[in-house]
């Protein structure tokens, strides 16, 4: 049975009515609709915190799905499930994957800047100051370009930015 037949949450049940009514009058081929049903599949689990049956899934829709657009967002969706397992190389490499097919991506910018941000905060108690400092320059850079894409987003990185000094006019309009 696919997850999609198994869901109890009214939200997810009413989304997988209507994408199989769309699925159903929109010219898509059957290996596109097998991709979206697996990437339907696994945002129902991830939503429920089965990541490895949403890995599963997303890495089925990945076999299937040619889109790059398409693609970018499943391997977003990877990312943060690595990331939310504290596996924070596998997530900033997905991340990194997904922009290689969509700069568009702010959330996925977003992500990889709160990861270096966190790497900071530990290189700093650690009295790394130097590796912190470059850490930090890196979420700068990530979070500077996440704004430009979605400038009224991420209020508490732009203060951070603001208040470290490393968000200037002459970096946020370049």
């Amino acid at each position: 049975m696919g997850r999609s037949q198994r869901n109890d949450n009214f939200i997810d049940k009413t989304f997988t009515i209507v994408a199989d009514i769309l699925l159903k009058v929109l010219p898509a081929s059957k290996q596109e609709k097998q991709a979206f049903f697996y990437y339907r599949d696994g945002m129902s689990a991830q939503s429920e915190g089965e990541y490895a049956e949403a890995l599963e899934n997303y890495y089925e829709a990945l076999q299937l799905e040619e889109d790059p657009y398409d693609r970018s967002y499943i391997l977003y969706n990877i990312g943060l499930i690595y990331s939310s397992n504290g596996e924070y190389l596998q997530a900033l490499e997905y991340y990194h994957q997904a922009l290689e097919l969509n700069l568009n991506l702010p959330q996925a910018l977003n992500n990889i800047a709160v990861i270096y941000h966190y790497q900071g905060i530990k290189a700093s108690k650690k009295q790394n100051l130097e590796i912190a400092k470059g850490l930090f320059d890196k979420a700068a850079e990530y979070w500077r370009q996440a704004i430009k894409l979605a400038p009224n987003n991420y209020i508490e990185a732009q203060n951070w930015l603001k208040t470290t000094g490393r968000l200037t006019s002459e970096n946020f309009y370049n």
